[in-house]
């Protein structure tokens, strides 16, 4: 017998929950959800198709004011996301030209730090006399830096005594007088006059811009005055600090490293107890080092605190900078008696002119911590101003670096 075919078994379980589900309504909410399914699926599988019908529906779409004016707002909106987008973009491509900003910086100080490898030496010039009879002598430049010494500067001798070529003949009254020298201040800084006795003995002389001539009394003795000398020593003190561009980088550096705060009295009092310890004792002979190793270590400090004052997180440096420019200090002192070595102390009021020339640094420190303090207040008022840190260090630190490299050298090849 023929049989019938009816529905299959799952349709009448799904048909008859569908019934207890929600009646007729149920079912047919259900087929017609199965399409709206499908069709999400497939936007999911072609992003790209969903993505050209849709903007050709609202092309196609587009009419009445309201409708016009929907598409005008999103135009402007997708307007907006766009020029946002290219505003990213350009500031992501302003890194590049700041990266080559700093090393431009770091180029152009490194070659303005060439000419200063020894720092603070390369611009003092030297003057040689000698007396070969009483009142005849024969003089000469023995150092210069890089343009010869007698292009820049004109020495002037005392009155009484007169040049011929590289002699001077002063006479019977010997050189006697006030000696000073035109153009110091510019090319070099300072000019150091060895003069030679004819009794074997021989005594240095300093010539700088804030003191531009200098006494003399026809012999090696020096007949000054306490007053006098204190006075002196106390500009070349002064002198020496703000020529110095390696101790001047390392005092920026602890400022750096500090900031204004109150911590940075006392790592200023420290760097100054530190130094004159070691200046007093190398200066009476108690100490005594070699200058290119002491030159060298003095630019390494740099280098070291520029390194530190970098870091973000606690370091030794950062929790004790007194400490750290305590220990520095005592290298840079011995940097301070070499110069004052090489400017010669006079014999008598010894104490007075080591005094003095150690107070004369001092004022020379302080003014810089003030000058810097000052210029600190002005650019702390620009939120920009907070960039040009790492731009400051780099430079402090890699002009350091050339000097340190540049020292060593020379140690290496002497």
């Amino acid at each position: 017998p023929a049989s019938v075919q009816g529905p299959a078994p799952w349709e009448h379980r799904a048909r008859l929950w569908c019934r207890v589900r929600g009646g007729a309504g149920g079912c047919a909410g259900r087929r017609v959800a199965r399409p709206v399914r499908q069709r999400r699926l497939a936007s999911r599988a072609a992003p790209g198709t969903r993505t050209a019908q849709a903007g050709g529906v609202r092309e196609l779409r587009g009419c009445g004011e309201t409708r016009l004016d929907r598409c005008r707002h999103g135009r402007a909106a997708h307007g907006r996301r766009a020029r946002s987008c290219e505003e990213v973009h350009s500031q992501s491509r302003g890194g590049v030209p700041m990266s080559r900003w700093l090393r431009v910086l770091l180029l152009v100080a490194s070659v303005l730090g060439a000419g200063g490898a020894s720092a603070h030496e390369m611009s003092i010039a030297e003057m040689e006399l000698r007396e070969v009879a009483r009142g005849e002598f024969l003089w000469q430049w023995t150092a210069s830096g890089t343009r010869p010494a007698s292009e820049v500067l004109t020495p002037v001798w005392p009155a009484g005594c007169r040049p011929e070529a590289n002699a001077l003949h002063c006479g019977e009254g010997g050189m006697s007088g006030t000696l000073a020298m035109e153009g110091v201040g510019k090319r070099y800084s300072a000019v150091m006059v060895k003069i030679f006795w004819l009794g074997g003995e021989s005594r240095v002389y300093t010539i700088t811009s804030g003191q531009p001539e200098v006494r003399l009394y026809g012999s090696a003795e020096d007949q000054r005055g306490m007053g006098e000398i204190a006075h002196a020593y106390a500009i070349l003190g002064i002198e020496h600090i703000l020529t110095g561009l390696d101790h001047l980088a390392f005092v920026l550096a602890l400022l750096f490293l500090v900031g204004f705060h109150r911590r940075l009295i006392l790592t200023i009092t420290a760097f100054t107890l530190a130094h004159s310890l070691t200046l007093a004792s190398s200066a009476l002979g108690w100490l005594t080092l070699r200058g290119p190793p002491v030159e060298a270590s003095i630019a390494l400090s740099i280098v070291l605190v520029a390194g530190e004052a970098m870091r973000g997180r606690q370091t030794l440096s950062r929790r004790w900078p007194a400490l750290v420019a305590f220990v520095f200090g005592l290298v840079h002192g011995l940097g301070f008696a070499g110069a004052l070595k090489e400017i010669g102390l006079p014999q008598h009021h010894l104490s007075v002119a080591l005094l003095t020339f150690n107070v004369g640094v001092e004022i020379g420190q302080l003014a810089v911590v003030g000058i810097a303090y000052a210029i600190y207040r002005v650019v702390a008022k620009w939120p920009q101003s907070v960039v040009m840190r790492a731009p400051a260090l780099y430079t402090i630190g890699g002009v350091a670096a050339y000097w340190a490299v540049g020292r060593v050298v020379r140690i290496v090849v002497a």
